[in-house]
């Protein structure tokens, strides 16, 4: 087998988010468009002489066997298992996985499941299983709502808790993206009161001529701090809140506009994270694994 791989888990914009409906599981319906950025976390990957699955650095606040990308390592060797594809999880050889983490925890920008995604893609490679797809994207559903999008690797409309999916080719434009440095807890925004749950369902190609995100009105209520990043980069254009947030994110035509942006921002806001990147259609995961 290859012994090593190294592979982008790129982030994600939701590029418009609306609240359908809320099931009664407590799940919230969605509609929503993911676009793909070329920036996120990298990981590597190294097979191992014995069967152990080991991850590093380990990441504050987060028990390495609750970490998504362990979670991953883990679910495909069982489904190995369970389709008969080998006797048991000792006949597929361990990896060292070393994860360089860039994307920030509790941004919107979807981390962990992109992490989870490329762990599942990567070790399907290295071990040579072969599932395709659609396989191991309802595998990744099990592990978040979003990871199938960073699974089938193609910018996406979708409906149901995010796992409907129909690809949808956007405009790539660059994005100037702002971490203003704090960690929006997700349920604490879908479980607020005052969240709207019962935006009309459009169709796709109503919600590509442009949308709001929903939950942007309780994010600013609740968190002060994405408030003033949304009202700061609304000076150059419409600014959004991708998920839940913190991350805010605005459009630009070309490069030279955004990186103007990121300068005004180093001198008036020097305590925030934000970067500069191109939006994607094809994942930049799919474009490293075709030349792997």
């Amino acid at each position: 087998m290859t012994a090593t791989l190294s592979l982008p888990a790129p982030a994600k914009l939701n590029r418009m988010l609306h609240i359908t409906g809320q099931r009664a599981d407590g799940y919230h319906e969605l509609q929503t468009l993911f676009q793909f950025l070329d920036h996120g976390d990298r990981l590597d990957f190294t097979l191992r002489d014995d069967a152990a699955i080991h991850l590093a650095p380990a990441i504050e606040g987060v028990p390495a066997e609750s970490n998504l990308i362990m979670r991953a390592a883990r679910l495909l060797r069982e489904a190995a298992v369970a389709r008969g594809q080998v006797a048991s999880s000792n006949d597929l050889p361990g990896v060292d996985i070393r994860l360089k983490k860039v994307l920030p925890m509790g941004g919107g920008l979807g981390g962990g499941s992109s992490d989870a995604a490329t762990t599942l893609l990567a070790l399907d490679h290295l071990w040579k299983l072969e599932l395709d797809l659609d396989t191991l994207a309802e595998l990744g559903l099990a592990l978040g709502a979003d990871v199938p999008v960073f699974v089938r690797g193609f910018s996406a409309w979708a409906e149901g808790i995010g796992e409907r999916l129909e690809p949808a080719p956007l405009d790539t434009p660059w994005f100037v993206v702002i971490h203003p440095g704090i960690e929006v807890a997700t349920p604490t925004v879908f479980g607020h009161p005052q969240l709207t749950r019962s935006s009309p369902a459009i169709s796709m190609a109503r919600a590509l001529q442009g949308g709001r995100n929903d939950c942007e009105v309780v994010v600013r209520t609740l968190y002060p701090a994405v408030a003033d990043a949304l009202d700061w980069l609304d000076q150059f254009g419409t600014a959004r809140l991708t998920g839940t947030g913190a991350c805010v994110f605005c459009a630009f035509d070309d490069a030279r506009q955004a990186s103007k942006v990121l300068g005004r921002l180093d001198s008036e806001r020097p305590t925030w994270h934000a970067f500069m990147a191109r939006g994607c259609n094809l994942s930049p995961l799919h474009a490293a694994l075709a030349s792997a």
